[in-house]
């Protein structure tokens, strides 16, 4: 998907009419999107509003919280959470390394929970520093949009504001959701009643503000969100069982580290069920009855329902003023990040284009350089405009600065235990779109750290290279420390290096990213004249 940037041209014949405004711009959402182009835009001297709701770990239509769902119910607390599941496995691996631990090892949920509450509390704060500083008004309340130029916020305590503006920009996000699966009845008592699937099951928003760990968790969904809980509750000391509809999880990933992955979640211990679907679900006394399209049954304390994210539009009154929507709800966005109505703008999982937080912050900045800033226009050529990358619209992000194209690769990573990160293109995505042979480079190995503490787990890592060019389309790591080692390999792949330039490079000695530069032996040679497909 293209972003494209307005030149002045175009920014001219948009505007034939000055008017006078409240704002030059007013953003709905504060989150990471919505902050970045509302501060960058002010930064460059533009009258800035924003407007977000008030703050909350949970979200609901009427609650959210400036920083926005990676800061406040996403990425942040997520990651605090994987922090500390990992010192459960850390603290027996301890064990060969000398340090006398007790047989029981007691964890406080509640401590972990109010740590991790303040520190998000701790960046909400931040977020509104940064907007204050930056000089833009923002209103604590929601907002709606009532016309091409006004919106409407309607404050905590129901008083509403209108305000013009000449440009609008929605940053609303998206929020997690319970999917309607064909067949799932849950029953209270006797009745099926719909009211009550939606209380058994829960959405990773709950799932990391719980006030008690499960001690069985189920988890429905075979992508990050719910790969990653899976191994938080684990490393936690619950019982998980996790279900997904494909034959292995992850999909869109490689399909030879989405095997790594599956390995390393059962490993750990947890119950993988591929190519299952939930078809009921019962209270009981004991807990929550799971029943499966297998006619599994099991009970377990709670059910996470990991299975996407829709677009959070429905209160925004978009119809109404003409701004098309898709049928998941989405704000349909030409290249420009603009909608159906030229003085009104979208970017971030509102579009559902890329949702990644990287992506929504490179669209606020791209927002505010062609919208509001000629002379960021400048700083973004300077900043992207140095290599091409080889395109796959998974893992690439296209900007577009007047007739200047820049690709840069986008790096990615699944904090599960242990990680998964991975840039560039997968092995399959390589085959289907080479014009010649391909050559994969893999390494498996006992992590030095493992061979002291005995615990059996391999770090995988993996080099996609085009046979003909020599150039590496991608890389992969499964194992300890993958995206720490990972974002400086995307750095390599962005200036276009060569397998012979990974080559030449001296490893840093021990260490397990040395194995970047010392794979000499081609693993296979794909000959992608019969293009193989996957269907996992």
């Amino acid at each position: 998907m293209a972003r494209k940037m307005l030149v002045d041209e175009e920014m001219n014949q948009t505007n034939q009419e000055e008017a006078h405004y409240d704002f030059d711009l007013f953003v709905i959402g504060a989150g990471s999107g919505g902050v970045r182009a509302a501060r960058f835009s002010a930064n460059n001297g533009a009258k800035v509003g924003i407007c977000e709701l008030p703050f909350h770990p949970i979200s609901s239509e009427v609650i959210g919280g400036v920083g926005g769902t990676c800061v406040i119910r996403g990425c942040v607390p997520k990651k605090i959470l994987v922090y500390g599941a990992a010192f459960g496995s850390e603290l027996e691996d301890a064990r060969n390394y000398g340090w006398e631990l007790n047989e029981k090892l007691d964890f406080n949920w509640k401590k972990l929970l109010h740590k991790k509450t303040d520190e998000i509390i701790r960046l909400n704060g931040i977020y509104k520093r940064l907007l204050s500083n930056a000089g833009v008004k923002l209103f604590e309340g929601e907002g709606k949009i009532v016309g091409p130029n006004e919106v409407e916020v309607t404050q905590l305590d129901g008083t509403k504001l209108s305000y013009s503006a000449k440009h609008i920009l929605i940053a609303t996000g998206s929020r997690a959701h319970r999917p309607p699966i064909p067949g799932l009845v849950c029953r209270f008592g006797s009745l099926p009643i719909d009211f009550f699937f939606k209380e058994l099951g829960i959405t990773s928003d709950e799932a990391l503000s719980l006030e008690d760990l499960p001690k069985h968790a189920v988890v429905f969904g075979g992508g990050y969100i719910a790969v990653e809980f899976a191994s938080i509750w684990r490393g936690l000391g619950a019982n998980v069982d996790l279900f997904f509809r494909k034959e292995l999880p992850l999909r869109g990933f490689d399909d030879e580290m989405r095997a790594v992955v599956a390995r390393n979640l059962e490993g750990r211990g947890i119950n993988l069920h591929p190519q299952t679907n939930l078809t009921e679900l019962i209270k009981t006394d004991n807990g929550i009855k799971v029943t499966t399209d297998h006619g599994e049954e099991l009970i377990a304390d709670v059910v996470l329902f990991a299975t996407g994210r829709l677009p959070n539009s429905k209160r925004l009154n978009l119809e109404a003023v003409g701004v098309e929507l898709d049928n998941t709800g989405a704000v349909k966005v030409d290249e420009y990040s603009r909608t159906s109505i030229p003085s009104i703008w979208a970017v971030g999982d509102v579009t559902n284009r890329m949702n990644l937080t990287p992506v929504a912050l490179m669209e606020g900045t791209c927002f505010a350089a062609s919208v509001l800033s000629e002379a960021l226009i400048f700083y973004l050529k300077l900043f992207l405009v140095r290599n091409l990358a080889n395109q796959t619209t998974a893992m690439y992000l296209v900007l577009c600065l007047g007739n200047e194209i820049s690709l840069y690769i986008m790096p990615l990573v699944v904090v599960c235990i242990p990680p998964l990160s991975v840039v560039g293109l997968s092995e399959e995505q390589a085959i289907e779109q080479a014009n010649g042979d391909v050559l994969v480079f893999t390494s498996t190995f006992n992590p030095m750290k493992n061979t002291v503490s005995g615990r059996q787990e391999k770090t995988v890592m993996k080099l996609v290279v085009d046979a003909e060019t020599d150039k590496v389309l991608g890389a992969s790591m499964c194992g300890p420390d993958a995206p720490e080692i990972m974002q400086g390999i995307a750095v390599a792949l962005k200036c276009g290096a060569t397998k012979a330039q990974f080559d030449s490079t001296v490893g840093i000695h021990p260490s397990a990213a040395e194995e970047f530069v010392t794979m000499r032996s081609v693993s296979r040679r794909i000959t992608c004249s019969g293009k193989q497909k996957t269907n996992l």
